[in-house]
């Protein structure tokens, strides 16, 4: 029996989140207007055209605030400024403007957990000014003169560094060059808080939050007992202190405008942390990052190694977290890529035999789920891995980081290589690929990274003359806003053990929505549950041949399509 009219339409009431699609921008890599090499404010104004047709709602930019770049702009140096590089002040607020006309609200990356050691408040630290070395966790050698703690940085190497030329050691949890801020002094909050009043004033929409669980160090720091380990993580993440200062925050800034959006990225969260931070009785945030399920390529825990994925142990953990949040009343921001991560097409498909079907099947498993849908640029065209072979293409210092530390384990310049054009943040951050044009339309210029080689075939001028990846997301983010099902309705994870399919069910109001999605080539049957047969029903999305709804479904190569249940 197929469904001939349309159902569950939207309603008035939506919690301001639940129906938006959030898209990502890379500045240094989404478009170059002045021909240095480096994406520009000016660059996101001229293709805001795009992002309308597209259809999202809000455009979260990664940091654009002043920095020497040691960590691509996460290395902040001045809060309340806009960095050269980007453009001016105007040119933000003339973006402001210009995407608000368009119904795009702008959302910044806030980094209040660290500082740039160019800050002023290191710098005065540095000079001698107590009010600011307070600012700043530092400590003294223990007395065998070893360092305060052994932890070690999430970049690599110990995470402590000496204090200019006195007897003191400073924390810096990532880069050297990023010192950790004292959150347990209230003039540090005071200041944060005025930072993001700051940008509320400019008519920013949203904020993303920088590592923002792990701000909760305590003053009394102790050694863990494996180096880099969980156990060493739990000593500064998701403290109960951490739930306090976000509730602080909320109260003393965003929490005064219902209409702003927040999401926090959350490292090495858990589900009860993450119904504390979103449920809305908490006053805490609107969603959260959670990264579990984007290390089931990760060989016994470890991110530079290169295993085939566990799909098995994917869907377990986007099951939990799907679940978990739900039953808690907290809300997901559902995603597979973002500028920390490898292309996901590159790493869970097949981009060479099935770039669309691959494309398509990973962004409906993400978009017809429970929570909030993040886009980064260029996976709405289907970009890739770039897969360059040589370190020196490489920029990120996570990666040059590690491809010394492999090295130093015995590995050879290629093994080590094979798992960096896996695994490098660099991989999602190469240039976007605008046209078929001389350095695909990105810059007249030298590009501060190199493009990948396929930018004349996989490019938006492409995708938008042709029925293809861009026009799937289109309809994706078109009908989280036609049916309230998808943004409000509950989930539960259907066949669980099925080895290459992955299915769950929405429910809202008498109706269902099944989704499934076939995560391998080949193709592969799968029973549905008797309750949902001989019931009215219609194809809503699919990117294949499959339209039935059949005690037996059986899909192709990479093959996803949802059917809704009357």
């Amino acid at each position: 029996m197929k469904l001939a009219i349309t159902l569950l339409a939207n309603q008035e009431g939506v919690s301001m989140h639940q129906d938006k699609v959030i898209y990502q921008i890379y500045p240094r890599s989404f478009k170059d207007t002045d021909g240095d090499g480096v994406g520009d404010l000016p660059g996101i104004i001229s293709e805001l055209d795009f992002l309308e047709t597209l259809g999202i709602d809000i455009a979260w930019l990664s940091p654009i605030f002043p920095s020497p770049q040691y960590d691509n702009g996460y290395d902040v140096a001045d809060y309340k400024a806009i960095n050269p590089l980007f453009g001016t002040m105007t040119d933000f607020e003339t973006l402001v403007e210009e995407a608000e006309q368009r119904g795009i609200g702008i959302m910044l990356d806030m980094v209040l957990n660290h500082c740039s050691t160019e800050h002023e408040w290191f710098q005065k630290a540095l000079a001698g000014d107590k009010y600011y070395q307070e600012f700043f966790y530092l400590r003294p050698a223990k007395e065998d003169g070893s360092l305060p703690t052994n932890w070690e940085s999430k970049f690599g190497g110990p995470a402590w560094a000496p204090f200019g030329d006195t007897d003191l050691y400073y924390l810096h949890l990532y880069d050297v060059h990023q010192a950790d801020l004292n959150w347990h002094n209230p003039n540090v909050r005071r200041e944060l808080h005025d930072v993001v009043r700051f940008w509320m004033d400019k008519g920013v929409q949203g904020f993303r939050f920088d590592v923002l669980n792990v701000i909760g160090k305590s003053e009394e720091m102790v050694d863990s007992k494996e180096p880099g380990s969980n156990e060493e993580k739990a000593l500064y993440t998701d403290t109960p202190i951490v739930h306090e200062w976000v509730q602080e925050l909320n109260q003393a800034t965003y929490g005064k405008n219902s209409e702003l959006i927040t999401v926090g990225e959350m490292s090495s969260t858990d589900v009860p942390n993450g119904i504390q931070y979103t449920n809305p009785e908490r006053n805490e945030l609107d969603m959260i990052f959670s990264f579990h399920h984007l290390k089931v390529d990760y060989e016994e825990g470890e991110k530079w190694s290169n295993p085939e994925f566990d799909f098995l142990s994917l869907k377990a953990i986007l099951n939990e977290w799907q679940e978990g949040m739900s039953d808690g009343d907290g809300w997901n921001a559902v995603f597979y890529n973002n500028h920390d991560q490898p292309r996901a097409n590159s790493r869970f498909g097949d981009v060479e035999n099935f770039p669309f079907e691959t494309a398509t099947m990973l962004a409906q498993s993400i978009h017809l789920m429970r929570g909030t849908p993040y886009i980064y640029q260029g996976e709405e065209i289907g970009m890739t891995n770039p897969m360059f072979e040589e370190i020196d293409d490489y920029d990120d210092i996570e990666t040059r980081n590690h491809y010394r530390i492999m090295i130093e384990k015995g590995k050879t310049h290629d093994e080590a290589m094979e798992i960096i054009q896996a695994k490098s943040r660099d991989n999602s951050r190469t240039p976007m690929q605008w046209t078929d044009d001389h350095q695909a339309g990105f810059t007249t210029g030298e590009p501060w990274l190199k493009l990948a080689d396929n930018y004349s075939v996989i490019n938006a001028q492409n995708e938008l003359e042709n029925d293809n990846i861009f026009k799937y997301y289109q309809k994706l983010i078109a009908l989280r806003k036609e049916y309230s099902i998808i943004s409000q309705g509950s989930y539960e994870g259907l066949a669980l053990e099925h080895p290459e399919i992955m299915a769950y069910n929405r429910h809202l109001d008498g109706h269902d929505l099944i989704v499934l999605t076939h995560y391998y080539p080949g193709e592969s049957s799968i029973e549905i549950p008797e309750r949902f047969l001989n019931r009215p029903y219609r194809r809503l999305i699919g990117n294949g041949a499959q339209n039935e709804l059949t005690e037996t479904v059986t899909l192709g190569d990479y093959e996803t399509v949802a059917f809704l249940i009357e």
